[in-house]
């Protein structure tokens, strides 16, 4: 098969050029001339970054309220559950535990409830001895309601009116 010889370009020139520039010539022969360099090739132009489409917002769930019955529970499920005569699987007791703690506790509990698939569960924050109650039983709806957790639960109520210290949560199934 013959050998194809291909024809070097300027560029190529050049960089071997600059190659061999400091190369002392065997004796005899001289130093190859050095091709003028080609232009330096301008600046891309700027590229306009695009951004990404927008996606469209999903439905949020609607804010969760410690009492009030969800759309997608019938009456029979909802007054078994507000009643207390659906008894909760699991209990997470936060007595004692700081707001930081519990959060990140009750993150924990109710992943875990759900991969378990687990319907009902319990958490108790106390009453708190301050006039609003204590900082977890005040805390307790706005962390139910964080975007990340807030899918997990359908339902929240105090299964008895006088112990405002627990409040039993209905999980979504499966996700």
């Amino acid at each position: 098969m013959p050998i194809r010889r291909r024809k070097l370009t300027d560029t190529d020139r050049t960089e071997w050029a600059s190659f061999v520039r400091d190369i002392a010539p065997m004796p005899g022969r001289a130093r190859p001339e050095l091709p003028d360099p080609p232009d330096p090739p301008a600046p891309p132009e700027p590229q306009r970054r695009t951004l990404p489409p927008r996606r469209t917002a999903t439905i949020a769930a609607p804010s969760l309220a410690v009492g009030d019955q969800p759309g997608g529970l019938d009456n029979a499920s909802w007054n078994r559950f507000r009643s207390g005569k659906l008894a909760p699987q699991r209990t997470l007791d936060l007595h004692g535990r700081t707001a930081q703690r519990s959060f990140h506790a009750l993150q924990a509990f109710l992943h875990s409830a759900q991969a378990d698939g687990i319907r009902c569960v319990e958490v108790i924050t106390g009453r708190g001895s301050g006039e609003g109650g204590g900082v977890l039983r005040r805390e307790l709806p706005l962390w139910l309601n964080l975007p990340h957790i807030r899918p997990m639960v359908l339902a929240a109520v105090h299964p008895h009116a006088a112990n405002v210290g627990a409040t039993r949560l209905l999980l979504r199934r499966g996700s």
